[in-house]
Formats: C-alpha cells, sequence, structure tokens
C-alpha cells in the first residue's frame, strides 16, 4: 500500500494533468509509480470518449452543430468521458492561447474541428501545432485572413500570432507585422464566397452545416522580398513560423503559458513584458526542454511534471480550477454521465454560468485564469454546483464514494474518520487546519454515522456536500 504522500502526490498530478481522480484509481496509478504514471499520460494520444455517433443518436443538435452551445456540449462529452486526460487540458489550454469564439465564426463545425486539431497536435511540435493553426478555418475566419490579400493585407492574424499567441510584446516591431502579414496572403478558405454563404443555411439537415476547408491560393500570394526578424526571403507563411520558432522569446512565451496553466496563476498575458515570471528558473527548464527537443510540448511537459518545482507542496492547491476543469472533474467523480443525457445543455450552461462559456472566450486574449475566475456571482454557482452534485446519492459515483466511506473497519465512523474518509474518496484532498476544523465542525453536529441505521448514507452525502464547497476541493 502506498503511502499518504505519494498519494498525495499522485492526486496533485491528476489534478493538473487531468480533472482529478476518485482513491481507487490514485492507488493504481501510484502502485505504477510516479514518472511511469507521467509517461503513460503523455503516450496517451487518441483517447477514447464517448463516441459521436452515440451522442448524435441522443442529440440532433450535436449531429448538425448547428448552434453557438452545439459546439460547447459537444465538447464537454469529451471532458467528461475521455480516458486521456492530459488530452483534453491540453486542448483547454490551446483553447485558451489562441482563443477563437463562435460569436464571429458563426459555425459550430469549424469550432469543434479546431478543438479536434488541438488534441491531435497540442503535444507535438510547437511549429506544426502553429502551422495548423494558421490553416484552421476557424482561425482563418476570428482573424480576418481571408481578407489578407497581395497588396492589401490585413495584418490580423500576423499581429496577434506574434502578440498573444507566440512572442509576445517587446520582441517584435510593427515592421515585423506587416512582413508577417505578407506572408501569410493567400492563405484563405476554399471557395470562400459561396461558403460563407452556403454554410449559414440550416438546409444541409441531417448532416449538418457544409464544413469550410484551408485553400492555398499562390496568384493572391505576395512572393516579395521580406524582412523578418532580421532574416531576410522571399518568405511563405512556412518560413515565418519556422523564423518565429527558433526565437528564444517564443521558448520563454510559451514556457510561460504552460508554467501559468499547469504550474501557478501568473499575471494576465499583457502584463508579461512589465512582469517578470512568477519563478524564472521553471522557465528556464522549460526553455531549455523547448529547444532540446526541437520544439516539442510533449517534451516540455514531461520535464515540468517531473520537475522539483511542480512536484513543490507549495503550488498545491494554488490554481483556481476554471469553470471546465470544476465541472468535468465533479461529474467524472459523480458518473452522471454514463450515457448521453438531456442534462448535458443545462451543465454547460452552468459553466457559462461560472464565466467560461466554451468556444466563445471574451476576446482574442482568452480569459484570465486564476482568481478572476471568482466574483460574488461566480462564487456561488460554483459552490452550489458542486455541493450539489457531490451530495445527491442517486448518482452512481456518489454512491459508490458513499458506500466505500462506511465500508472501512467498524460499525460506527466517527466525525473525524467521517471528515478524513470524505476528503480520501474526493481526491485524497489536504485540507489547511482551518479547513478541516470547519469541516469537523459539521460532522461533529452530524455525530456519529452507525454504518447500519438508516441516514446513515444521507450523513456521508451531506459531508461530501460541504466538503465540495471546500477552498481546497475549489483549486488545483
Amino acid at each position: 500500500m502506498a503511502n499518504n504522500k505519494d498519494i498525495a502526490l499522485m492526486a496533485h498530478l491528476m489534478r493538473r494533468a487531468g480533472f482529478g481522480a476518485g482513491r481507487e484509481e490514485l492507488e493504481a496509478r501510484t502502485a505504477e509509480g510516479y514518472e511511469a504514471t507521467v509517461e503513460s499520460l503523455l503516450a496517451f494520444s487518441g483517447g477514447r470518449s464517448m463516441g459521436d455517433d452515440l451522442m448524435r443518436r441522443f442529440h440532433h443538435e450535436l449531429s448538425g452543430l448547428m448552434g453557438g452551445k452545439s459546439a460547447g456540449e459537444h465538447w464537454l462529452y469529451h471532458l467528461l468521458t475521455n480516458n486521456a486526460p492530459l488530452e483534453e487540458k491540453v486542448a483547454l489550454l490551446w483553447h485558451n492561447v489562441f482563443a477563437t469564439g463562435y460569436p464571429k465564426v458563426v459555425h459550430a463545425k469549424v469550432l469543434t474541428d479546431q478543438i479536434r486539431m488541438f488534441r491531435r497536435f497540442g503535444m507535438g511540435s510547437f511549429k506544426t501545432l502553429v502551422l495548423e493553426l494558421s490553416r484552421d478555418p476557424a482561425m482563418i475566419i476570428w482573424l480576418d485572413n481571408q481578407d489578407n490579400h497581395k497588396g492589401a493585407i490585413n495584418e490580423n492574424f500576423g499581429r496577434e500570432l506574434l502578440e498573444l499567441f507566440a512572442m509576445g510584446v517587446g520582441n517584435y516591431t510593427e515592421q515585423d507585422v506587416k512582413e508577417c502579414a505578407r506572408a501569410f496572403t493567400g492563405w484563405t478558405i476554399g471557395n470562400r464566397e459561396y461558403m460563407e454563404v452556403r454554410s449559414m443555411r440550416d438546409s444541409d439537415w441531417p448532416y449538418g452545416r457544409i464544413a469550410w476547408h484551408f485553400e492555398y491560393q499562390p496568384e493572391d500570394h505576395d512572393d516579395g522580398e521580406k524582412e523578418f526578424l532580421g532574416q531576410r526571403g522571399r518568405f511563405n507563411g512556412e518560413d515565418i513560423v519556422d523564423i518565429m520558432c527558433q526565437q528564444p522569446a517564443t521558448a520563454r512565451f510559451i514556457a510561460r503559458h504552460i508554467y501559468h496553466f499547469f504550474v501557478a496563476d501568473e499575471v494576465p498575458v499583457p502584463q508579461w513584458p512589465y512582469v517578470p515570471p512568477r519563478d524564472p528558473q521553471a522557465i528556464e527548464v522549460l526553455t531549455e526542454a523547448y529547444f532540446e527537443s526541437g520544439y516539442d510540448i510533449r517534451s516540455m511537459l514531461r520535464a515540468l511534471f517531473n520537475s522539483d518545482f511542480f512536484k513543490s507542496e507549495e503550488c498545491w492547491y494554488e490554481k483556481v480550477k476554471s469553470p471546465a476543469e470544476l465541472v468535468a472533474g465533479v461529474l467524472r467523480l459523480t458518473g452522471e454521465f454514463d450515457r448521453p443525457r438531456l442534462e448535458i445543455s443545462e451543465r454547460w450552461l452552468q459553466i457559462m454560468y461560472m464565466g467560461q462559456e466554451l468556444n466563445n472566450p471574451p476576446s482574442v486574449e482568452g480569459w484570465h485564469q486564476g482568481v478572476e475566475w471568482i466574483d460574488t456571482g461566480t462564487l456561488m454557482e460554483r459552490l452550489n454546483f458542486a455541493s450539489s452534485q457531490l451530495g445527491d446519492s442517486d448518482r452512481p459515483g456518489v454512491k459508490a464514494m458513499i458506500d466505500r466511506v462506511l465500508a472501512a473497519d467498524g460499525d460506527v465512523v466517527s466525525p473525524e474518520h467521517l471528515v478524513d474518509r470524505c476528503l480520501d474518496q474526493m481526491g485524497a484532498i489536504w485540507v489547511k487546519e482551518d479547513t478541516r476544523s470547519t469541516l469537523l465542525e459539521f460532522a461533529s453536529s452530524i455525530g456519529d454515522v452507525r454504518v447500519e441505521e438508516d441516514g446513515a448514507e444521507n450523513k456521508v452525502a451531506q459531508m461530501l456536500r460541504v466538503a465540495g464547497a471546500t477552498r481546497e476541493f475549489q483549486r488545483a
């Protein structure tokens, strides 16, 4: 049997590299070993989720992907059921970095395709990922590259590529932005005029709206000589991405994004040129992994998860879970979605009420993370959601946790053991002493739980409900 410290470290890894894990999974992974678990998480690609065929059978709106919320509901099913959780976490990372939203794209199918692209390429070469992003129809429309023409450039994509996606302010010039835009002329969607009109019609039912596809139009490409980040040549988009990925500024920028998402909350991205990293040494470790591996994100994550700065107890429970992370983690525990259910729409709305509408970030900057997720309204939504779900003994996962709490040795569960066992079943959660005192006070008001008494299950469910509202459970 693994010791509690090993279990707690594994729980930390699974909160950050996944959406948490119950006690049984933590014990199995701890027996496998920490480094071996890291490798299994990193190696696991193309994970199995609830199949699209099953979703479409129950939800006609997810078959056609017609409306705005359908893309978010479709993704939520994957967040809840993918057996490769890191694949979904990485997709969330890149969705926030390469923020793309429905109100401008107005096409749920291409947004879903973009998330699928993040799953496929999100842990590989950063260079490949950016090239795929540059060819992604949702991004082309989001940042107007279909309007970027030879002799009449549109700078939107080139500017955001350098400012928010890869390098950060202060590492390029205005001329670099213009030259970048010139290099991406001719990168557009195929048959643009027809597709923009046709894809808005719902008469393609039951097959859904026609998906856009990338097309390179050489006649619209500016093939003239350009100077970009100190290099000269007749650059195309591929050359721009190659030059950009060579820059130390790019390595540091991506390292800070990865640290910010997986380790500890940083200030919002616009402040990065003026505020140093929270842990400069950690950024150096990740930067080194970036170059040594040839820009490989998986290698950066391997270095991160095995590092002392990630394992340090100082960063445990320091990240506020995003609404999507919180909801996915709770629903994986409760086991509500063992099959498609109408409630998926309500769960998607609950994420939105907490401040995060999947596939609809507030701006090209994405969402500001950390404590900015929390205000008086969103906090109540978070607490009410977690408490109501974890306190519902009709949920198969909750019923299993209750049974394991009551199945421990003895006929009576004391208040102290009730607190400890519930926290253990919810993911081996370590709480601060003031939190534990509050939980113990509530447990004492319930009194001893006699395993065979009527109402024993309800008492445990009440304890799970209160534990879901703790500071520690709301954090990762």
